[in-house]
């Protein structure tokens, strides 16, 4: 007998995929279009780490357990390392001058840094 694959399962797989990676696509459109360094940033850590997620879960549902809890860990070194990785760069960024100062709206780091 032809094992009947779970057509509600696939359809959560496909959805979670195809969103995953519309996200992605629309980091990617983000990190293209933005006009600044720090706003290429956000388009790079948000939707990106959004998507790895959604494409992550998506794949979770297909696979064995073992390799769900794999795709799991995967899905926290990302949410961990993302916004750390994007904070220094942005700050080594404002530091360096590469971000207009006057376009900010709040500058916290102007009082943490010694004046020029």
């Amino acid at each position: 007998m032809i094992p009947v694959p779970d057509t509600a399962l696939d359809v959560a797989s496909a959805v979670l995929l195809l969103l995953g990676a519309l996200s992605c696509l629309l980091g990617a459109i983000g990190m293209v279009r933005l006009p600044d360094l720090l706003a290429r940033l956000q388009a790079a850590t948000k939707p990106q780490t959004l998507g790895l997620l959604l494409v992550l879960a998506g794949t979770a549902l297909r696979v064995e357990l073992e390799s769900a809890v794999t795709l799991a860990l995967v899905a926290l070194f990302q949410v961990i390392t993302a916004p750390v990785i994007s904070q220094l760069a942005g700050r080594s960024a404002y530091r360096s001058g590469g971000v207009q100062r006057d376009l900010l709206v709040v500058d916290e780091l102007a009082k943490e840094l010694p004046p020029d």
